[in-house]
């Protein structure tokens, strides 16, 4: 450690504080939730109370609904353009002419109990990739929860591929640590401290020379990924200031994964592609990149929390005193979608993969009380960073419910006088035609869909190709009952103090 830190750097949660500190931190916990509440119960009342200028609104949430699609499918037309530009070019031969060679990657490959065809698909695309193994330092990253499964298949990938990288390690995460949360975030933090001492400080390699890619066990790198993180590491006036993010395409098993799956997945992918549009409210996500050196300086990744993968921005964020952003690379890494053995068992996957995200509300907390403590940071940033937080999660818990409720709620409970009105009677065809209007929208994502889709594999017929566009017609329901509901479940669950722990998701391949 370089420097010191500020006590309040790696809080998890308000049980960890005491006196007023407590109070603050509780009382903002409660404020995602509130806020989300709030909004509800006022849908109600208004609608029962005053549903005449409930419907006025309505109409006006509606055409703004509309507006914000439009502007949010220009950003990811935008991002389809120069992700399909980035995947064009020749990254290796735009950094030859670079000083690049003493650059070195190290990738965390964290895994719990995925099988052996999950972990070898990683590996392999590592080695297929235009670059040079040995500039590759692998960590294999188990955890002694496991058990002797796990562990069998971590020896074997090491047995097979120890010579092939510039190093290979396996590590095995301790179980049972006092004051760690099981999950990702414990496991990459032990296995990048196991690095600096085994390989880094072995080879004599500089901290500064380091660029750590933090993957799922899933994740795939396409063939030119290191080659495109690497040149935009080297061109940045201050490439120990900022994280690379990656888009993440769940392409590795999409033509297995059920129509709802499918849709899930991909509408995360085009929420990050828009994301990459707008880089000020840019956060890492899943698989993300940055200087070892600045993870160093900060102790790596939280141990002690569950969005491990969008805290370690805020956690550097703060250390910098606001200097560091997420620079987007708009160049993919490829993951599993959501499938289990049965569809059921796949939906119930899904919305607690939504739910562990949407529980990234635990960042809102932690970053007010952090700047509030700190008061090195820009007050325009700290505004700026809180609102995007804040109306972002309540947008993701209460928009899509506004949507499906007003439109019939106060024809419902709005009374006779109400219901006796033209207002009334044209209400839910308005908002119906409105609503359409917004959906045709979905036809832009149908169409990137099958750019970005990996080839049809044999024994799947050309109908297939067909319920890839047909899937949008799922739409309103994934954005409800995957997005919506469960978002809504984690404000709450944070609310009340009902704390979630790290959930794992099933990865399974047919």
């Amino acid at each position: 450690m370089n420097k010191k830190l500020s006590p309040y750097l790696k809080i998890g949660r308000a049980t960890e504080l005491s006196g007023s500190d407590y109070v603050i931190y509780r009382a903002l916990e409660i404020l995602p939730g509130s806020l989300a509440w709030i909004t509800l119960f006022l849908v109600f009342y208004s609608s029962y109370f005053y549903p005449v200028y409930t419907s006025y609104f309505i109409i006006t949430f509606s055409v703004y609904w509309i507006l914000k699609t439009i502007y949010l499918s220009v950003h990811l037309r935008h991002n389809f353009k120069r992700v399909k530009t980035n995947l064009s070019i020749n990254w290796k031969e735009r950094i030859e002419h670079m000083k690049y060679d003493h650059i070195r990657h190290l990738v965390l490959l964290p895994y719990f109990n995925e099988s052996e065809e999950v972990v070898e698909k990683s590996l392999t695309a590592l080695l297929d990739a235009h670059y040079d193994p040995k500039k590759l330092f692998v960590v294999l990253a188990s955890e002694e929860k496991a058990g002797k499964e796990a562990s069998d298949i971590g020896k074997k990938m090491e047995e097979k591929y120890k010579d092939i990288f510039g190093a290979f390690l396996l590590t095995v995460h301790p179980k049972n640590i006092l004051g760690e949360m099981p999950g990702k975030g414990s496991n990459i933090a032990y296995a990048a401290e196991e690095a600096r001492l085994k390989i880094l400080n072995k080879l004599s390699i500089k901290y500064e020379d380091v660029i750590v890619s933090a993957f799922d066990i899933d994740s795939v790198a396409y063939k030119d990924y290191f080659n495109c993180l690497t040149w935009n590491f080297l061109i940045h006036p201050t490439p120990l200031k900022v994280s690379f993010q990656p888009v993440p395409f769940y392409n590795n098993n999409i033509w297995d994964a059920p129509a709802l799956s499918r849709v899930a997945a991909t509408s995360s992918t085009f929420w990050q592609m828009i994301q990459q549009e707008r880089p000020e409210k840019l956060a890492t996500f899943s698989s993300h990149a940055m200087s070892f050196k600045a993870l160093y300086d900060i102790n790596y990744w939280q141990v002690n929390m569950v969005s491990e993968d969008s805290r370690i921005y805020w956690n550097l964020f703060i250390a910098n005193d606001g200097n560091y952003e997420v620079v987007p690379i708009s160049y993919p890494v490829s993951m599993d979608a959501n499938l289990d053995v049965s569809i059921l068992k796949t939906l119930v996957n899904i919305y607690k993969q939504h739910r562990r995200w949407g529980y990234g509300c635990e960042n809102i907390p932690y970053i007010i009380f952090n700047f509030i403590k700190n008061k090195n940071i820009p007050f325009g940033k700290k505004l700026s960073a809180t609102f995007v937080q804040v109306e972002g999660f309540w947008s993701l818990s209460t928009n899509p419910l506004i949507i499906f409720l007003l439109g019939w709620l106060p024809v419902i409970i709005g009374g006779t006088h109400f219901n006796t009105s033209v207002l009334s009677y044209n209400l839910p065809f308005v908002t119906r035609d409105l609503m359409l209007m917004a959906m045709l929208g979905l036809i832009f994502s149908a169409w990137i869909t099958l750019s970005f889709l990996p080839p049809r594999p044999n024994g799947y017929k050309k109908h297939r190709t067909a319920f890839m566009v047909l899937q949008w017609l799922l739409f309103p329901i994934n954005v409800i009952i995957f997005s919506a509901i469960p978002g809504l479940e984690s404000q709450t669950r944070l609310m009340l103090g009902k704390y979630m722990g790290f959930w794992v998701t099933p990865k399974h391949r047919k």
